[in-house]
């Protein structure tokens, strides 16, 4: 992988390869493209195109107008689809970053697409806001979901209260407050502690002398810092802290940029498997919930059994959390979990950790196709209310917690094409001439990674395919990226990883 410190020719060639990959694999893409359009002329309703799906779905009332903010990620797109199989009338609107048009775009769900100014340090977010609020009343629309991404989720938080203050639209996004406060690592485990629910122990630190002085009382604890602001080259830092030597310690702290202005956290190391969790909080009740195994950079999505216990506790948390915080919280609530495992007289006793919220859609939620209709209802539940908690969706009364069960595993075929198989082939041929080459894959391993390719291509999902909508699927590998990596090229951007699912370049 390359870093930083890799030369500019490295990661010009890098970018260049890249384009030249998705260009050899153009033809063999366009004809899957071809062909999932061929099957809409076939008249046995082999495929779940919306008028073929027409009469599995329960008559509506009124299809609602609901606007997708986010689409060019598949948290985004995923959500647009289920609206529209659920027969409602769908506006798409994202960021298009590089000038390149995002995926989201093209798909078949959308009855339009908004292209948004992205809020940014000179204008702040009014223009953005202003376009929402455009967009929202040319199109009379009913309910705004936002998909945010990491960086614009206080600016979706600010614009739900202006939204909701003058339009009768309402927001699935909690309020500026409440994302600010559950944005941050800090004041989300501040916060978790004041609702007297557990969490690891955290600082916040604006100095390398805070940090010895909490790694000199440490006692036997370990920690992991983390940037508080956007540095996506200190992200995959999961460097243990104290290290083994005093020197080795104060040696590591000297390469990192700490001060006021850039302060950390400094977070209890939990050893133990990491999940994350995806619900739909409507008025501080959980109306969906999803949980699955996590990682750093997760790019496979596997739902935990709803009815497993670790599951349940999972959903326990979050339903406890959202109850004890109060007020009308609406939105997207994700958490990240470690499970610390124990030895006791009574056996293995676990203990769940949340580390992490993100105040927004997590791609989890492309773990729920298949449930169109129950979900979309569950979102539809923020328009009305009545007394008994119980909401009205299309004359519908949706009260249970909406869970998938036994839904499909997804991946993404060009991650997996690059991570498993064509990256560890060039670091076997290449050697020390290519990346950081500290652990050389051998030919067991890179067989094995052809085993789990061809193991996701035949029996899991893809995350942004779907053979009435495939268009989406097609751009977001033939123009999409070839357009992010030829920008790089030109604009000298070095990055060390790619996160396809949510369009994020990392930089370094």
């Amino acid at each position: 992988m390359l870093t930083g410190a890799s030369s500019q020719f490295a990661h010009s060639s890098q970018n260049a390869a890249l384009i030249l990959l998705s260009l050899f694999f153009l033809p063999l893409n366009t004809a899957i493209l071809l062909f999932s359009y061929a099957l809409r002329l076939l008249p046995t309703g082999l495929i779940n195109q919306r008028s073929a799906a027409r009469p599995r779905r329960r008559r509506l009332r009124q299809p609602k107008t609901i606007l997708v903010t986010g689409v060019g990620m598949t948290k985004g797109l995923a959500l647009a689809r289920i609206f529209y199989e659920a027969g409602h009338n769908v506006i798409g609107a994202d960021f298009e970053p590089s000038r390149v048009p995002v995926c989201g775009r093209f798909s078949a769900s959308l009855k339009k697409f908004y292209k948004l100014t992205k809020p940014n340090p000179r204008t702040g977010a009014a223009p953005y806001v202003q376009e929402l609020l455009t967009l929202i009343n040319h199109e009379h629309v009913d309910l705004w979901v936002s998909c945010s991404g990491v960086a614009s989720a206080v600016e979706d938080g600010l614009a739900k209260d202006i939204v909701e203050k003058k339009t009768e639209c309402k927001a699935i996004q909690f309020n500026v407050s409440t994302t600010s406060t559950l944005h941050e690592k800090s004041s989300f485990i501040e916060k978790t502690i004041s609702l007297g629910l557990p969490a690891p122990e955290t600082h916040t630190v604006t100095s390398r002398h805070a940090v010895h002085q909490v790694l000199h009382n440490a006692e036997v604890k370990q920690y992991i810092m983390k940037t508080v602001g956007m540095d996506d080259a200190a992200r995959g830092d999961m460097t243990l802290l104290p290290r083994p030597t005093v020197s080795e310690t104060y040696q590591h702290m000297s390469s990192i940029k700490i001060n006021q202005d850039s302060p950390w956290v400094l977070q209890q190391y939990i050893k133990g498997e990491e999940y994350c969790t995806h619900a739909l909080i409507v008025r501080g009740n959980v109306k969906a919930f999803v949980a699955c195994p996590s990682s750093e950079l997760l790019m496979h999505y596997q739902a935990l059994p709803p009815q497993s216990g670790l599951s349940r506790a999972m959903l326990e948390f979050t339903i406890e959390f959202a109850r004890r915080y109060g007020g009308d919280m609406t939105g997207h609530l994700s958490f990240d979990f470690l499970v610390e495992e124990r030895e006791s007289k009574k056996g293995v006793e676990m203990t769940l950790y949340p580390i992490e919220c993100n105040p927004r859609a997590h791609t989890a939620v492309a773990l729920f196709n298949g449930l169109s209709n129950e979900l979309a209802d569950a979102y539809l539940t923020a328009l009305e209310h009545d007394t008994d908690g119980a909401a009205h969706a299309n004359g519908h009364v949706q009260r249970q917690i909406v869970v998938p069960f036994q839904p499909a595993a997804y991946y993404w075929v060009g991650h997996d094409l690059v991570a498993l198989i064509i990256y560890p082939l060039i670091q076997l041929l290449l050697g020390p001439y290519y990346g950081n080459t500290s652990s050389q894959p051998d030919t067991t391993n890179i067989l094995t990674g052809i085993g789990k390719f061809l193991q996701h291509l035949f029996f899991w999902k893809d995350g942004t395919y779907e053979v009435w909508d495939p268009l989406p699927w097609w751009w977001l590998y033939h123009v999409y990226w070839p357009g992010q990596f030829l920008a790089c090229i030109i604009q000298g951007k070095k990055w060390s990883r790619i996160n396809v699912s949510t369009t994020k370049i990392f930089g370094c």
